[in-house]
């Protein structure tokens, strides 16, 4: 059996005109030979009737809620979905059924509005594609072992997508959206950023981390620890996107055997700002305790150097006060630079390379953008600059590594 899982995302199901496309889409894949695992999000976006959102405005107030009983609203957009698309389906003359994800198999654990999936028993679709070639599975949702609707946070229904196609060792997943693949920059601030035709597994998920919406990294790193390849492509063309993988699909021929890109692409994550502690006692257990009460109030910390002078990282704008109050309790002066954005270059093709940090430095330095703390790994490079400067330093490095 040649199994493929197609994703396709809010705005792909929003209006009866997009649900027939999507409804040809999956119809030429079974006219190709396949058995189609269909995951489908909640139709279209806050406003729309049975979007997550609107559903979630149903309740005066969601925080007197218990998360597990949101739960069971946030589930609903993603089951209606799934029948109407199969009711479309029928239309086109294609065998098809729905199943909610706890029906698909799809176990998590009991972290409500945020849950991981543990497990996934394929038991029923497998049951379900010997009568019919399309099986739509809600996505965004799983139960835990006793039972109880989850849903799986933000991205949840390209991490289904996922689990499936390593559950049911799928030839591909497609995941489906509204643009038509991963670039190699935000098309909003560079204009001549191209569609890639392929990436890593680790490329894609650095960019997704960094900012980079196309996908969500959650995704990936299951269909990485899978070995399934995944495509992302543009529900409302016929372009064939962006392939991620390590290798290559099976029968495709091989022709390149070096890799000579040095940066894949540049992303960016705005509205942060960073923190500077002077550390004169140099003692270990007073960072400890900074980062240790910042993580009991919940805030998250990212971009962290520290050294025998200073102690400096990150947060979300929204956290700055918070933070601040915080580690002036501790006994701690804080300098601040806030509204600041995290720039990013991403690229398998730099590591052990040397001169590219230095070609970073010169771009940024010729537009007189200031960098105000860098850091990298085997395939990122980032830089905090003033948010002021995101944009066009986005663009500056985007043309230093020829990506347009």
């Amino acid at each position: 059996m040649k199994i493929l899982v197609q994703k396709f995302g809010g705005t792909s199901v929003s209006t009866s005109e997009q649900r027939k496309i999507v409804a040809g889409k999956v119809s030429q894949a079974v006219k190709e030979g396949y058995k189609v695992a269909v995951v489908v999000s909640a139709m279209g976006r806050m406003g729309a009737a049975y979007a997550t959102d609107t559903l979630k405005s149903l309740v005066t107030d969601e925080n007197i809620l218990s998360k597990k009983d949101l739960d069971l609203l946030m589930a609903c957009g993603e089951i209606i979905s799934s029948v109407v698309m199969a009711s479309e389906l029928k239309t086109f003359g294609v065998t098809a059924t729905c199943l909610t994800g706890g029906q698909a198999g799809i176990l998590t654990d009991d972290c409500f509005n945020d849950a991981r999936i543990l497990q996934v028993k394929p038991a029923e679709i497998y049951k379900e594609f010997e009568r019919n070639d399309v099986v739509i599975v809600a996505g965004f949702q799983g139960v835990t072992k006793d039972g109880k609707i989850t849903t799986l946070g933000r991205g949840g229904s390209d991490t289904t997508a996922a689990a499936l196609g390593v559950a049911l060792n799928a030839e591909r997943v497609d995941i489906y959206t509204d643009v038509d693949g991963v670039k190699t920059a935000d098309p909003k601030i560079v204009d001549n950023a191209r569609t890639l035709d392929k990436i890593t597994y680790n490329e894609i998920c650095q960019l997704a981390h960094e900012g980079a919406k196309v996908i969500h990294p959650r995704a990936v790193e299951i269909a990485m620890q899978g070995n399934i390849p995944l495509r992302v492509l543009s529900t409302f063309s016929d372009g064939e996107g962006t392939l991620v993988a390590n290798g290559v699909l099976k029968g495709e021929q091989v022709v390149d055997i070096k890799n000579d890109r040095l940066i894949t692409g540049i992303t960016q994550k705005p509205n942060v700002s960073q923190l500077i502690i002077d550390n004169p006692t140099k003692d270990q257990q007073i960072t400890n305790k900074i980062f240790k009460s910042l993580a009991d109030a919940a805030i998250s910390v990212d971009f962290i150097t520290i050294n025998e002078a200073e102690i400096i990282f990150t947060v979300k704008e929204g956290d700055l006060e918070k933070a601040v109050s915080i580690i002036n309790n501790l006994g701690f002066e804080v300098k601040t630079n806030p509204h600041c954005a995290k720039v990013a270059a991403v690229g398998a093709g730099m590591t052990g390379v040397p001169g590219v940090m230095s070609k970073i430095v010169e771009a940024l330095t010729e537009k007189n953008i200031k960098i105000l703390q860098s850091a990298d790994s085997y395939t990122s490079i980032w830089c905090l600059v003033h948010q002021e400067d995101m944009v066009e330093a986005v663009r500056t490095l985007h043309e230093k590594f020829n990506l347009g």
